[in-house]
């Protein structure tokens, strides 16, 4: 990791550029693949999976009796550990549950909001490296608490045409309705467009390499939403002098292991804490199987000396990472100042891989400074707020000149009207009601 101490203000933007890749570079190539895909359906899928993934495919839905062979496969222990992961993150989801009850804002006006689900779906669970089976709780189980009608999954499968079965369990117990083996662009492309197998979706969420980032781009131009732009995985770390070198180091490596554009920042008000991260960085990187993964990572890592927290909350606001690790003193008035986080974790028995797995708190979250205007995937990310309202006669009179004086000032005069005609019809009624009456 590269060491900078007490840098210029002016220097902070450089110092924490992110080693991002240009997606856009992508999108001629991508675009291709979405087209083909778009118009074949599963022959081009197929194709694909057997260029991109080397396995020839007859059938690209997974059936019950793999999803049922999928448990027997894994130990008790893991099943175990999935549901408590499961439980609390349904905990987490279900309290963001909530209605806007009706309320009067002014006399004979009524309005109210209502939450309904997206009805249909689409989760992409990456395979890669590593088979993320928390990425398919992190997003089934808020659809399920949703009650999204069509849940669909897709993950890329191994050269055996099989998928993990650990995706399939979790996909399982999140409520999954229909799981794919088809990963990368064409993918995305299914969910988008749909094919002869895969239905099309409504939104997609999770998270992919530069090429299925450049897809969800492409496709939220005019064919589905995505949850969020999503990039390389990275985290920050906020510690003085009471932080322990071990756990910091931890910290930074549990990211920088995710693959070789992932990011680690460590700002420190303790220049003596520095040396101690970096001795355990480099005890606890030779016991990692996926050591070379955090060796290229860490090349694009940085340990910042600030002279105050107040320059290390500044910083942080800046940078506005995807995790941030508290572990200060009085971590709670850090907290209090950070406004540009994905998740944040406080304390020193707050490490971020509780976030990424068990504590409840969704692990999909914004990267690439996104978190400055977009939050991490949530119960709200599943649903679709409509609001209504109920107006009497009386409540349109109240309304009436503030609507018709904005109205004809935008010169929209038929909004005005839509008043006015309502208003007349009112006097007419008045009026021979008053005849009847004598």
């Amino acid at each position: 990791m590269q060491v900078f101490k007490y840098p210029a203000r002016e220097t902070w933007t450089t110092l924490l550029a992110r080693p991002v890749f240009d997606s856009t570079s992508l999108f001629e190539t991508v675009q291709k693949i979405l087209d083909d895909v778009k118009k074949r359906g599963d022959k081009a899928v197929k194709e694909y999976t057997k260029k991109f993934d080397k396995v020839s495919l007859d059938a690209i839905e997974v059936t019950k009796e793999e999803i049922a062979e999928a448990e027997k496969l894994i130990s008790v222990n893991l099943r175990q550990a999935i549901e408590m992961a499961r439980r609390n993150i349904w905990k987490f989801h279900s309290e963001q549950q909530q209605d806007l009850p009706e309320i009067q804002t002014s006399p004979g006006v009524y309005c109210w909001q209502k939450a309904i689900a997206i009805q249909k779906v689409g989760l992409y669970v990456p395979g890669g490296t590593a088979p993320l089976f928390s990425t398919v709780l992190m997003l089934g189980i808020p659809a399920q608490i949703a009650e999204c009608k069509e849940v669909v999954l897709c993950t890329p499968p191994n050269k055996g045409g099989k998928i993990h079965p650990a995706v399939l369990y979790a996909a399982k117990i999140a409520g999954v309705h229909r799981i794919f083996k088809i990963g990368g662009i064409q993918a995305i492309a299914a969910m988008a467009y749909g094919t002869e197998s895969v239905p099309k979706v409504y939104k997609i969420f999770g998270p992919g390499n530069q090429y299925v980032t450049a897809a969800k781009q492409l496709v939220s131009l005019s064919d589905v939403a995505i949850d969020m732009p999503a990039g390389p995985s990275e985290v920050e770390v906020i510690a003085d002098e009471t932080a322990n070198p071990a756990f910091v180091a931890a910290d930074l490596l549990s990211q920088a292991e995710h693959g070789a554009d992932s990011q680690s920042i460590l700002i420190t008000v303790s220049e003596k804490l520095v040396e101690p991260v970096l001795e355990q960085i480099k005890i606890q990187l030779e016991q990692l199987p996926r050591k070379e993964f955090a060796q290229k990572a860490l090349e694009n890592s940085k340990i910042i000396v600030l002279k105050t927290l107040e320059e290390a909350v500044e910083m942080t606001n800046d940078y506005a990472p995807e995790h941030l690790i508290i572990a200060t003193r009085y971590f709670m008035g850090v907290a209090a100042n950070i406004v540009n986080a994905g998740s944040v974790f406080l304390g020193n028995y707050s490490p971020e891989s509780a976030g990424d797995y068990a504590s409840g708190t969704n692990h999909t979250l914004p990267t690439n400074g996104y978190a400055k205007a977009y939050n991490g995937v949530n119960l709200d990310s599943f649903i679709r707020k409509i609001t209504f309202q109920q107006i009497t006669q009386e409540g349109l009179t109240n309304l009436s000149n503030a609507i018709i004086l904005m109205a004809e000032n935008e010169e929209l005069v038929a909004h005005s009207n839509a008043v006015k005609v309502r208003l007349e019809q009112e006097d007419e009624e008045d009026l021979e009601s008053r005849h009847r009456r004598y």
